[in-house]
C-alpha cells in the first residue's frame, strides 16, 4: 500500500523521461571514470612490508599468511565477526558480515586473475564449517589465532586487507572498512582494489603490470585453467561480433543444434 506521506517525482512523457536518463547516464559516466581513476591511484600505493609471522587454523590446520594466498600472487582477506559475543552466535556470524557473505560472487573468476579471497574470523573450525554448510559459502575461511586482526586495523571492525607477494615476501597494498565494504562482492570490485587492477589493457597502470586484452580471459567458471590460451571462438566474439554472428548463421544452416551451439551433429 502507497503512503499518503510519499512525495512522487512527476509524471512525464516518453521523450522527457528519455532526455532526463540522458542527462543522469551523463553523470553516471562520469562516476565511472572517477571510479577507474581512483582503482588506478591504488595502483600506485606504495606498499608496506609485512614481516612479522602470523598463524591461522584453517580446514587443513595450521596455515601462515603466505599459505592464504594458495599459490596466487594477490590475496584479499575479509575479517568477518563470527565468534562468542557476536549477535547470532554460535548459528549465525554478524548479520552485516553475513549479508555481505551473501554477495560474494563465484570465486574462479578473481583466481583466474591471480587472485585469492579469503574470510577470517575467531571462531573455531568446526563452528566455521558448520557454518558454511548452512549458509551455503563457499570461500576458505580461517580462524585467527594471534594479533593479526589487531595489526591490521580489524580486531574490532570488520574490513579488507589487501596483499601481494613478490615470492616469499608479503606487502599489504590496500585497506578498504566501513562504507567502503559495501560495494564488494563483485569479481570487479574485488580486482579494483588490488594493486594489480584488473589486469586489462585499458587500465591505466604502471609500466610492466601484467595486462591482457578485455573480456578474452573470461570463460565458464568450471572451465578455468591458467595454462590454456582463450578460447578462439570467444576471441572471435570479442574481435569481430557481427562476423562471428555471420559465421554462426552459415553454420547453423549446415548443422542442427540451438543457437548457442558451436558442435557438429550427424
Amino acid at each position: 500500500m502507497a503512503s499518503s506521506m510519499m512525495e512522487y517525482p512527476k509524471i512525464v512523457s516518453q521523450e522527457e523521461w528519455l532526455a532526463a536518463r540522458e542527462n543522469l547516464l551523463a553523470q553516471e559516466k562520469q562516476l565511472t571514470h572517477q571510479r577507474d581513476a581512483m582503482a588506478a591511484a591504488r595502483r600506485r600505493m606504495p606498499w608496506l612490508a609485512v614481516d612479522k609471522q602470523y598463524e591461522f587454523d584453517g580446514p587443513n590446520g595450521k596455515a601462515s599468511l603466505l599459505d592464504l594466498f594458495e599459490g596466487r600472487r594477490q590475496l584479499i582477506v575479509y575479517r568477518a565477526f563470527y565468534e562468542p559475543g557476536v549477535l547470532g552466535w554460535p548459528d549465525h556470524a554478524c548479520r552485516g558480515c553475513s549479508l555481505g557473505a551473501d554477495q560474494v560472487s563465484h570465486l574462479s573468476h578473481l583466481n583466474a586473475r591471480d587472485t585469492t579471497l579469503v574470510y577470517a574470523s575467531r571462531a573455531p573450525q568446526p563452528d566455521i564449517q558448520r557454518l558454511k554448510a548452512r549458509m551455503g559459502w563457499r570461500m576458505p575461511w580461517y580462524t585467527i589465532t594471534d594479533t593479526w586482526d589487531k595489526d591490521f586495523g580489524v580486531d574490532q571492525w570488520h574490513g579488507h586487507n589487501v596483499f601481494i607477494r613478490e615470492g616469499d615476501n608479503i606487502f599489504r597494498t590496500y585497506f578498504i572498512n566501513n562504507r567502503g565494504d559495501e560495494a564488494m562482492g563483485s569479481v570487479w570490485s574485488y580486482l579494483d582494489l588490488t594493486a594489480l587492477g584488473r589486469q586489462e589493457t585499458w587500465e591505466d597502470s604502471p609500466a610492466g603490470y601484467p595486462q591482457s586484452q578485455p573480456y578474452t580471459w573470461w570463460n565458464w567458471h568450471d572451465l578455468y585453467n591458467a595454462k590454456s590460451a582463450p578460447d578462439q571462438n570467444w576471441v572471435e566474439v570479442i574481435e569481430d561480433a557481427d562476423a562471428a554472428f555471420r559465421k554462426r548463421q552459415a553454420a547453423e544452416q549446415q548443422n542442427t543444434g540451438s543457437c548457442c551451439s558451436t558442435e557438429t551433429h550427424s
